[in-house]
């Protein structure tokens, strides 16, 4: 830190009283017009001050008090009382920077004040009303700074403490949404996967009873795979189960898989939403999306559902979306692009999810690249679903911001 910043940090003060020795002995040295220089007894009080102030930095109650001892005895001893007197007062002001106590540095105004009374005392009266006045510089001036200074850096405190806690409400809603969206992906998974087992250990079954000539060998394989099918099923039930709320999944179509042929249909009906929304959307759907597998085929429409909710809400009713899915060399490349123009927010259609987070989080687990940021007229979000949901990179995502509209939640 450099000497300006040493002089401006409250809780450095060996920087201001070396500065502040350096000022006294300056005044004297060079001394004041019209005056004789210092005398021996006052160059004692000075030095005495200078040395106070250097071992007390860190202690300001006890500076305070041998700094207002010094000014008391000089009083009656020397005739320029100036340096002790600035010694006492700041003492007073590092105190009041400093102290935890506000009663403190009240308590150790009312000593100088008191202190520099006394040396009033036997001086004419207009001597005294002037004297009196000078408490204004000598005791309410340096309290004045301390206050100021003392009240800036509590505020900035205050501030750092809620900016701190802002960021961990958000960095805990932000794991929370992320908890959320990996539990759907896990109902998700569940349904796909177990729709696939059961029809395998159906199938399996119906052999079975079909085929009773079978070789004696074959049988117990059959029986076999259709006992450790039906035991996967179980298990796959059981594990879900503390993921899947069954009084927040019952009856909601967007926790339900689809068929990878349904795909184009399922988001013809999110276009259609948003369109009803107000949103005017553009769609070009690649009629190839209909064969890829179940496990991606979801993503990309819970993706779409996300997409165009985040564009009513922050694009606005008038605002027009471009929804575009094609597939080329078995990778899902999906984008949702919009102009930005609208003005009110569109009453948003059902399908909303945890907003970029979510989005995130689905890519990720599929080793999909995410991007999300600002375009020319408005805001564009895609993605690129590899075939076998290899890792690929970090997904990059630049968070959304409009005018006046939150984060998408």
């Amino acid at each position: 830190m450099g000497w300006v910043g040493r002089l401006l940090d409250a809780s450095d003060t060996l920087a201001r009283r070396l500065l502040l020795n350096l000022a006294g002995v300056g005044y004297l040295v060079v001394g004041v017009h019209g005056r004789p220089g210092p005398t021996t007894t006052q160059w004692i009080l000075a030095l005495g001050a200078f040395v106070l102030a250097l071992l007390c930095h860190r202690r300001p109650l006890l500076n305070l008090l041998l700094q207002s001892a010094l000014l008391a005895v000089a009083f009656p001893l020397v005739d320029d009382v100036m340096i002790n007197q600035v010694g006492a007062s700041w003492a007073l002001l590092e105190l009041t920077m400093r102290a935890t106590r506000p009663r403190t540095f009240w308590l150790a105004a009312g000593l100088l004040a008191a202190v520099d009374l006394t040396g009033l005392i036997g001086d004419p009266l207009r001597q005294a009303l002037a004297g009196l006045l000078g408490l204004a510089v000598t005791v309410g001036l340096p309290l004045l700074i301390g206050l100021v200074v003392r009240t800036t850096r509590e505020l900035g405190r205050q501030a750092e403490e809620r900016a701190v806690a802002e960021q961990r409400r958000r960095e805990s809603e932000s794991r929370a949404a992320r908890a959320d969206e990996r539990a759907a992906i896990a109902r998700e998974l569940h349904d796909v996967i177990a729709h696939h087992v059961a029809s395998m250990v159906l199938r399996v079954g119906v052999a079975r009873h079909v085929l009773p000539d079978l070789d004696p060998r074959v049988g117990p394989v059959f029986d076999d795979v259709h006992r450790t099918g039906t035991a996967a099923l179980t298990d796959l039930r059981r594990l879900v189960a503390v993921l899947r709320d069954p009084d927040g999944v019952r009856g909601d179509a967007a926790l339900t898989a689809i068929e990878p042929a349904a795909l184009p249909a399922a988001l013809g009906v999110a276009v259609d939403r948003a369109r009803q929304a107000g949103v005017t959307v553009e769609a070009d759907v690649d009629p190839v999306i209909g064969t890829v597998d179940a496990v991606r085929g979801q993503a990309v429409l819970r993706l779409t559902q996300e997409a165009l909710t985040n564009v009513a809400k922050h694009a606005g009713a008038t605002a027009r979306a471009r929804l575009t899915v094609s597939v080329v060399d078995g990778a899902v490349h999906w984008a949702v692009s919009d102009d930005g123009r609208g003005a009110a927010p569109a009453v948003v259609p059902v399908g909303g999810g945890h907003g970029i987070v979510g989005m995130r989080e689905r890519v990720e687990v599929l080793g999909g690249r995410l991007e999300a940021g600002p375009t020319g007229d408005g805001w564009r979000v895609r993605t690129v679903l590899p075939p076998g949901g290899a890792p690929d990179r970090p997904a990059r995502v630049v968070p959304r911001s409009r005018p006046a509209a939150p984060e998408p939640a």
